[in-house]
């Protein structure tokens, strides 16, 4: 599969079935839900001014977080990706800005596992405050 996992200031989850060369910080395709399937309490959780978020991938053995913040700002809108930024940055595919973490910064052990189209990730997403 095309995980390159190479970009510099995000990462993201999509429930798109196809990956392309050029997706180089998408980790994860045919995931479950995306922004828009996500509980309504979580999304106001998230929105708080304070909100932290907890990203966990659990590949075959290998664990990997990512923190991040929430933001009043979220839409949390999209219907298939979710995208977690370093910067500020939100648009409808936004799940968590100011991260700890980019695609290109997740262990390469992770990343190789990621490449096997038939490795299935566990994603937990986690907020708190």
């Amino acid at each position: 599969m095309n995980v390159r996992a190479t970009h510099r200031s995000t990462l993201e989850f999509t429930k798109d079935t196809h990956l392309t060369r050029t997706g180089d910080c998408i980790l994860a395709i045919s995931t479950e839900k995306g922004l828009m399937d996500l509980n309504d309490g979580f999304k106001e959780s998230l929105r708080r001014p304070n909100a932290k978020l907890t990203i966990t991938i659990e590949v075959n053995g290998i664990t990997e977080q990512i923190l991040a913040q929430g933001s009043p700002n979220l839409l949390l809108s999209h219907p298939s990706d979710m995208v977690i930024r370093k910067s500020s940055h939100v648009d409808s595919r936004t799940l968590a800005v100011g991260a700890d973490k980019a695609a290109r910064d997740l262990s390469r052990a992770l990343v190789e596992k990621l490449r096997n189209p038939k490795q299935r990730a566990k994603i937990t997403l986690t907020v708190h405050f």
